[in-house]
């Protein structure tokens, strides 16, 4: 383990730490902390920061009840930047976002990945601007009933190609359920990481299914 005397703070005694969700990996924000409020944020653990604006200490969520509970704490290879994995009550940005990181400055066509996070912000955005022949702004105009019969349907199909064993055909599907259970997400406010935390706080037992003999 680092020592704290070990890290280098800057000629205001302070070392950046980056915030990182510990289910999503999503880079939360980015805060500054000094030697006081590292070691609360390690006896507490939960984020302490150095307000440089305000030149005093405040431990995240105090006031809002967004707290981050730390679940390591790790110093780059020359010892001036710290990672802070936390888990999070609620979110990280000041403006209510769960990160900081929401307006995208540039993304490569060629090179971006595809990811959940990237499709959730698609259809919030096609939720906010409503465009003209867009599939999503239709579902969203027709409302709750309509993304909700849509999923039922999906859930059908889906039903019906695993039942055929077309594996090809039940990929399709529930791809098809996957997105429309998203704009469902987006509709009903749940979001990824919303579903992200909720899987990994479940424990899943097998349980041998006891069978009883009619007499």
């Amino acid at each position: 383990m680092v020592d704290i005397e070990e890290l280098k703070f800057d000629e205001r005694g302070l070392i950046p730490a980056i915030v990182v969700d510990a289910v999503s990996k999503r880079v939360l924000t980015l805060a500054y902390m000094n030697r006081e409020s590292l070691r609360i944020s390690m006896e507490k653990e939960l984020t302490c920061f150095y307000s440089r604006s305000r030149q005093e200490l405040w431990l995240k969520g105090e006031t809002s009840g967004n707290y981050q509970h730390i679940v390591s704490i790790t110093a780059d290879c020359d010892r001036d930047a710290l990672v802070v994995v936390v888990e999070p009550d609620g979110p990280a940005c000041h403006l209510g976002t769960f990160s900081c990181f929401e307006n995208p400055v540039f993304q490569s066509e060629e090179r971006s990945e595809f990811s959940l996070e990237g499709l959730y912000a698609l259809l919030e955005g096609r939720k906010r601007d409503m465009p003209e022949g867009s599939y999503t702004s239709y579902l969203f105009q027709k409302g709750l009933d309509k993304i909700l019969k849509k999923v039922g349907e999906e859930c059908t199909e889906v039903i019906i190609a695993a039942k055929g064993e077309d594996k090809r055909e039940t990929v399709y599907e529930i791809a098809d359920l996957a997105y429309h259970t998203m704009v469902l997400m987006v509709e009903a406010g749940i979001s990824v990481e919303d579903i992200h935390r909720e899987l990994a706080s479940r424990h899943i037992i097998d349980h041998k299914v006891k069978q009883e003999k009619m007499v």
